[in-house]
């Protein structure tokens, strides 16, 4: 469906050229976009062509996989009114801005809460599956540079207005901040043991939307108001964790904006590293291992003397996952090196933040594992991960998953395919267990290695194993 414009979109055309895209071209990334979302769509490039000469507007999600596609050419975000189409549903454009203004934060975080909910409702995997603007590492530039300018807002006071419905304003207290971290605490248990789609951990969009959203637009003064920002920070860090866990790339990408913006306004730069830490990591695991070094370094940099050693530990070796990924080998061993000497600076009596609680000795190793397997160098990842799977525990599921994949690509990568298969039938049965996307990937980054020997029995018996899980749900 679409409906005309008067005259041609010649903002589109100049685009277009710029790009250097044609319109078959152009019609096809659209529709492979759309199909990423579990949209089927069946433009060709006299579809194109009507958009351009006749200034036809697509109807959906359609001008927002088209901002998307010219978007992953140009390397750059591309908003709807450069390409003409600034009519079209806004809604996916929300949760990109990095508001200067308090107040305008927090509307920028109480409506990407809202639409995540109003996605839901309509059913059909939610807003995100027909989200156009595919996961962008450019996007993370401005939030970035803001946060590092300007680390913490001057005051984040608020007189409410009357709540609606109610006639009286909602006056936020310590005990309404203390419910919201527990909340996380819970989701952050339930994250680790089963996955960022168990059914538990869905609720936290529902919590930011009910509980902390009504908090946000409420009257707080500024003291009462840090710790709220603070803990929406967490539980918003916390949903972009889990949506990126569960491979939706573009929703966890506007909740760390958010997320990085409350913990401006909360004035708490060691969380707001760790955010741009979550950020780095998602970079590095989508293949920008230059902006995800960048990102980490912004962590550091802010953090030289506020943050704890172990948490200056977490954000050098996410650095160095970063520098790995890169495939600079010497950058990612000098901060592997850092971080193993600030983890062993750190004592049982530091301050350390409690979203830290996950990283210990085991979490070094199991980075360092993978660190190394990026750089080609099996004898070190076969090390790490024995540390790293030295103490198998029960809290941590998932992550035990993620290292028996790495264990078995190393012993591939040794010449040791029954201790891979083995490593790998171990894996299969962990992630069976948990609804995580990203274990998944691992599992299936393992079985593409393992193809030269698919007919080895061990192999076809790994293959079955590991079939249900990769079934379409």
């Amino acid at each position: 469906m679409s409906r005309e414009q008067r005259g041609p979109n010649e903002k589109l055309g100049a685009v277009l050229a710029l790009a250097g895209i044609s319109n078959a071209g152009l019609a096809r990334r659209v529709n492979d976009l759309g199909a990423q979302r579990g949209l089927t769509l069946r433009y060709d490039k006299t579809s194109v062509a009507r958009w351009v000469s006749k200034g036809m507007v697509p109807q959906g999600a359609a001008p927002h996989l088209i901002a998307a596609a010219i978007g992953q050419k140009l390397g750059r975000p591309v908003p709807l009114h450069e390409i003409g189409l600034a009519d079209a549903d806004p809604a996916p454009e929300v949760g990109l801005a990095f508001p200067r203004d308090v107040g305008l934060a927090v509307k920028s975080a109480t409506d990407l809460y809202r639409l995540d909910l109003a996605g839901r409702r309509a059913g059909s995997g939610g807003i995100w599956q027909s989200l156009a603007g595919s996961f962008a590492v450019s996007a993370y530039a401005t939030p970035a540079s803001r946060w590092l300018i300007t680390p913490a807002d001057s005051s984040v006071a608020r007189e409410a207005g009357p709540a609606e419905g109610s006639g009286a304003p909602i006056k936020v207290g310590h005990s309404d901040v203390q419910k919201l971290r527990e909340a996380a605490e819970d989701a952050r248990r339930w994250d680790s043991k089963y996955g960022g789609g168990d059914w538990r951990s869905s609720m936290v969009p529902e919590c930011l939307r009910v509980e902390a959203a009504p908090l946000l637009l409420g009257s707080y003064s500024d003291e009462v108001g840090r710790t709220l920002f603070g803990a929406s920070a967490e539980l918003t860090r916390l949903a972009g964790w889990m949506a990126f866990d569960t491979g939706q790339q573009e929703a966890a990408q506007r909740y760390y904006i958010q997320a990085l913006r409350l913990a401006r306004a909360a004035a708490d730069v060691p969380l707001g590293g760790y955010v741009l830490a979550s950020m780095s990591l998602q970079a590095t695991y989508r293949g920008f291992g230059d902006e995800g070094v960048d990102l980490a370094q912004a962590a550091l940099e802010r953090n030289r003397g506020l943050a704890t050693a172990r948490t200056m530990s977490f954000f050098r070796l996410v650095e160095a996952r970063a520098h790995a990924r890169a495939g600079d080998g010497q950058a990612a061993g000098a901060a592997l090196t850092a971080a193993e000497g600030w983890l062993e600076r750190s004592r049982p009596g530091d301050n350390d933040p409690s979203w830290l609680g996950f990283y210990s000795y085991d979490r070094f190793a199991a980075d360092a594992a993978e660190c190394y397997r990026d750089l080609k160098a099996p004898r070190q990842v076969r090390r790490f991960t024995e540390q790293a799977l030295s103490k198998p525990t029960e809290e941590f599921v998932r992550s035990h998953g993620l290292r028996l994949v790495v264990s078995a690509v190393a012993e591939l990568e040794s010449g040791n395919l029954d201790a891979a298969c083995e490593q790998g039938v171990r894996a299969v049965e962990v992630a069976g267990r948990i609804s995580s996307a990203r274990t998944t990937e691992y599992v299936k980054d393992l079985l593409h290695r393992l193809e030269p020997y698919g007919d080895e029995p061990r192999v076809v018996e790994l293959r079955e194993r590991a079939r249900p899980l990769l079934a379409p749900a």
